[in-house]
């Protein structure tokens, strides 16, 4: 790159060059490049540059609607201005660079804010869900080394018991929490100087983002991202939804997750789109689409639950639905991508990224969608299947990521983790522990996690593939399929189910689910028990196989396949399954 360039220019060069090319996937294969800086800081110099260019300063940045029908609307400008007031005001009360500072809060204008805030000033962030209880904080605030935490005061009461050595910001104009931490008023900030001047360059490689990740199979680890990894990184989520200048974007995650900065931040405002949030206590899917047709939403990303959940209200009533669909969290299973491609003429598209990385494969704008297909592989980032028995890079095994050289939007490690540092960043490659096939024409199939794949009667399952079946019966809300022991097949699958409203957990509705499982699938992959069962879920709302795994060994323990659960069915009891 021209060294007579300016970072912001360099850095639309490269976003320009992705939005061009965001329908020519092997163009945008073959010649994007990684913008490589020695200093970035995203709100300062590319935010900022948004919110002084005149093509997009007085565009909507920042749009929340509530459900009372009341909205706050923030313009590239405005927000610029109010996160270089907040800055100064942390600086003054005494948060330095480097500082770890905690974010609990919802869907509200001070969370993006405090994001532009802390960004400008160099500080460190971990954002936290409302969802955690007091323990989790004890363990988050330790580990992270937070030292400040800002929040709304019915959370800022849940730190009462914890220890350690931190100032509440309290969010608000309620009573000051009860905790015995020093506490300050977010509203003071409101008296400090709209002009901001940092004191020095923002490192590359300085760490911006603490992430832990939602723990499914074990304990929560903590991810860092840097100044780069995340801001520059998400380029590839920004090219896989498709956003350019003037979008509205509105994605269904919650505050406190990655997703939530994917998609809430740093994807929309690298392309100069707006970012729309829609508040609700309870999820209405009929009242969510009219408010899309109000708002014009333009982009729209989901996961299945939630997709599942729009299919049930009718598609149909949308006017003017969404153009760009994205669907992240969990697969999508095909029966639900085509219901939504015949209701709104336009292919949801799938994509796989962790909290470790951006996005890594997808399903891109303009390109083929193969049913049960995650993609290929996005700009910038070399994919590779490594068998995890042999080693050998084939068309089938662990998705890894070649980093010679080293992909910008990957995790510089796990803080404090050596040890797991040294498992997944290995032999040139960083192992995401995620499994999949590719077939002749570099489609990615999704098969599961490493830790979720099983054998039954010796043949490999992926619990995706069985669910996928599973789910579309009427009576399914939610399923997961784990290894049950059983004496002959050393295992065979087994569907935990949630039930759709409407259905009783009778035998009846699990002879219906089993039949319907065994005209869908191969022999060797039928379900062959069935429970009703409240799914365990981490707080981010993953299920977690690995305690239902443990119950299986639980209950079947007494004779390998017998059971003490008198809630399990199994395709025996039923004369119609025999055989």
């Amino acid at each position: 790159m021209s060294t007579t360039t300016t970072v912001a220019e360099q850095f639309a060069q490269a976003r320009d060059f992705l939005v061009r090319n965001q329908t020519d996937y092997e163009a945008a294969r073959a010649g994007f490049e990684w913008p490589r800086f020695e200093h970035f800081n995203f709100a300062l110099d590319w935010f900022d540059h948004l919110a002084t260019d005149e093509a997009s300063k007085d565009r909507e940045a920042l749009v929340i609607c509530e459900i009372d029908g009341t909205s706050t609307r923030r313009t590239f400008a405005k927000l610029s201005r109010r996160s270089n007031q907040l800055a100064n005001w942390l600086i003054d009360k005494g948060v330095q660079r480097g500082d770890r500072v905690m974010l609990m809060l919802n869907n509200q204008v001070e969370l993006w804010e405090c994001m532009l805030a802390c960004i400008k000033a160099g500080f460190v962030l971990n954002p936290a869900t409302a969802m955690l209880g007091g323990a989790d904080l004890q363990d988050r605030t330790e580990r992270a080394g937070i030292s400040w935490v800002v929040a709304n005061a019915e959370d800022a009461e849940k730190f009462q018991e914890v220890t350690g050595e931190f100032t509440m910001i309290q969010v608000g104009d309620e009573p000051d929490a009860q905790t015995a931490h020093p506490t300050l008023r977010y509203s003071d900030s409101y008296s400090a100087s709209e002009e901001f001047t940092p004191t020095q360059e923002t490192p590359a490689d300085e760490t911006l983002l603490l992430y832990f990740t939602s723990g499914t199979t074990s304990k929560a680890k903590l991810v860092e991202h840097t100044h780069t990894s995340y801001p520059v990184g998400h380029l590839t989520t920004m090219y896989w939804i498709g956003l350019q200048p003037g979008d509205v974007h509105l994605n269904v995650a919650a505050p406190g997750w990655a997703k939530h900065a994917w998609s809430n931040f740093f994807a929309p405002w690298i392309a100069g789109a707006t970012v729309f949030l829609y508040n609700y206590t309870r999820f209405d899917a009929a009242a969510l689409m009219d408010k899309m047709d109000e708002e014009a939403v333009t982009s729209f990303c989901a996961p299945p639950t939630v997709w599942r959940m729009l299919v049930q209200a009718d598609l149909g009533r949308m006017k003017n639905p969404p153009k760009k669909l994205v669907a992240a969290g969990e697969p999508l299973n095909p029966e639900l991508i085509s219901t939504i491609e015949k209701a709104w003429k336009t292919s949801v598209r799938d994509g796989f990224g962790q909290t470790e990385t951006t996005l890594q494969v997808a399903n891109t704008p303009g390109q083929l969608v193969k049913p049960g297909s995650m993609g290929r592989p996005l700009p910038g980032m070399e994919v590779v299947l490594i068998d995890p028995a042999t080693d050998e890079i084939g068309d089938h095994g662990e998705i890894c990521l070649k980093i010679d050289p080293r992909p910008v939007g990957l995790t510089p490690g796990y803080f404090g983790d050596p040890d797991k540092n040294a498992e997944v960043f290995r032999d040139g490659y960083y192992h995401t522990g995620d499994t999949a096939e590719r077939d002749a024409d570099g489609y990615i199939f999704y098969i599961g996690r490493a830790d979720d794949v099983f054998k039954a009667s010796d043949y490999r399952l992926s619990p995706f593939e069985l669910e996928s079946v599973v789910i579309e019966h009427a009576a399914v809300a939610e399923v997961a399929v784990v290894p049950s022991p059983d004496p002959i097949r050393l295992a065979v699958p087994k569907a935990y189910v949630a039930l759709a409203p409407g259905y009783e957990p009778n035998a009846e509705v699990a002879e219906a689910i089993l039949k319907h499982c065994r005209d869908g699938l191969a022999p060797y992959k039928r379900i062959r028990r069935l429970e009703f069962y409240e799914l365990p879920k981490t707080v981010s709302g993953k299920i977690r196989r690995v305690d239902l795994r443990k119950r299986e060994k639980e209950i079947h323990a007494a004779d390998e396949g017998a059971t003490t659960a008198s809630t399990e069915y199994s395709d025996a009891d039923f004369p119609s399954l025999k055989g």
